[in-house]
């Protein structure tokens, strides 16, 4: 019998109900679908005798405690965080396919046809996972690992933890947040109500990644303002919307967008583009590790503008920029404890930390921000945000095993 019995269960479940966040949204969360998938999880967290559960009005996240089982109240309040939103793609009817035991060579197909597969020669990484189960997609919708098996690690963790009494542990804060897909989540978490020291998010991809250094990221909008005339009399009169997309875009650093950097190296992503003669916009996300660097590519963006709207009589580009989060690395640096922790809580499980600058952010880039140090925790999945995801079972179980350990260790070192 498996250690964890109900995990692959509980995930499997978890990923069948659509739970898509939608940017263009404003409620929160930004979905009904989310609201009940909260309302789904408070109750399992209420049955497994969690205390103080509740789904907070003013950020959506799902909270629940487990009270102390030692007596000594210099333990640190430890907190786990997940969120329950999948990202901008189908997730409609998710079908999570069990390969079992898979021989690190094969081609795995996901649907009937074949047409769409995981073929190692696309997918190197596939090598890695010989004698693993692989739960994977049918082709046709997203699994959902980010961040369900996030999820599913976090409650069946501290389900081992009701149901062995033995273990000793300080006090436990879960939280289970919508939209982080969207960038919002984070945005209005209660630091003071969740009531963690130190918390992890449990978000992160394969075996052994921990996170604590990430983007600087901001997202722009551009409206472009046309002037639209028969083009047989066009001359010194029309003003193409579309063009000036394209003369910004064309000053821009060419070299500097996501398909030709790699590490720490930032850039400039044109998400969006849309319009006519008469009106355009344009949405891009901007990203570097460093924050002068990242100021600068925000100054940028302004001087073109600036600079294009200086031909016209009246401003025909408009800009609306804003900040979505910051690089946690500038508030952990200062107290390395709480990755210090995980590594330990790691290498005691024989995985090997593999920590490196992340090409994105999580929850816990804001959240550190608000005063709680919160680096992320490998939760298990591959190829996320695609039809081609998929999460290995022993991952999940050892993702598992670190949110355990860490609570250990914790209880340990401070009793």
């Amino acid at each position: 019998m498996a250690k964890y019995e109900k995990l692959v269960p509980r995930f499997i479940e978890y990923v069948k109900k659509e739970t898509r966040s939608d940017e263009n949204s404003t409620t929160v969360p930004s979905t009904s679908t989310q609201v009940e998938f909260a309302k789904d999880i408070a109750k399992e967290l209420k049955n497994l005798g969690l205390e103080n559960v509740r789904i907070s009005a003013k950020d959506g996240y799902v909270f629940a405690t487990l009270p102390a089982n030692i007596k000594n109240k210099d333990v640190k309040k430890l907190g786990f965080i997940a969120h329950m939103d999948t990202a901008d793609f189908n997730a409609k009817n998710v079908s999570p396919q069990l390969q079992k035991n898979y021989d690190g060579e094969s081609v795995i197909k996901l649907d009937k046809a074949g047409t769409l597969t995981l073929d190692p020669k696309d997918f190197p990484n596939l090598k890695k996972y010989k004698g693993h189960d692989l739960i994977t997609t049918d082709g046709s919708t997203l699994l959902g690992a980010d961040d369900k098996a996030g999820v599913a690690e976090i409650i069946t963790a501290v389900e081992y933890l009701v149901s062995h009494p033995e273990i000793k542990h300080g006090e436990i804060e879960v939280g289970i947040g919508p939209d982080e897909e969207i960038g919002t989540g984070a945005a209005h978490f209660d630091v003071a109500g969740f009531g963690a020291d130190i918390a992890y998010t449990v978000d992160g991809g394969p075996l052994g990644e921990l996170e604590y250094e990430t983007f600087n990221a901001a997202a722009a909008k551009i409206k472009i303002i046309g002037k639209n005339v028969h083009p047989a009399t066009a001359k010194n009169v029309m003003i193409n919307a579309l063009q000036l997309a394209i003369d910004f875009h064309n000053q821009l650093p060419q070299d500097e967008v996501p398909e030709k950097t790699e590490g720490r190296q930032g850039f400039f992503h044109l998400l969006q583009l849309d319009g006519t003669v008469d009106e355009a916009q344009m949405a891009y996300i901007i990203r570097d590790h460093d924050r002068a660097k990242f100021e600068a590519r925000k100054e940028l963006f302004k001087e073109i503008i600036n600079k294009m709207n200086v031909q016209f009589s009246e401003p025909r580009l408009i800009l609306d920029l804003n900040d979505q989060y910051y690089n946690m690395r500038e508030v952990i640096e200062k107290d390395m404890t709480v990755v210090e922790l995980a590594k330990l809580a790691m290498n005691n499980l024989d995985i090997t930390p593999v920590i490196y600058p992340v090409r994105g952010g999580t929850d816990g880039s804001k959240i550190s921000f608000m005063g709680l140090p919160t680096p992320n925790l490998f939760a298990g999945g591959e190829n996320m945000h695609s039809r081609f995801e998929y999460v290995s079972v022993q991952v999940m179980e050892k993702a598992t095993d670190v949110i355990l350990e860490i609570i250990k260790l914790t209880s340990e070192q401070n009793s």
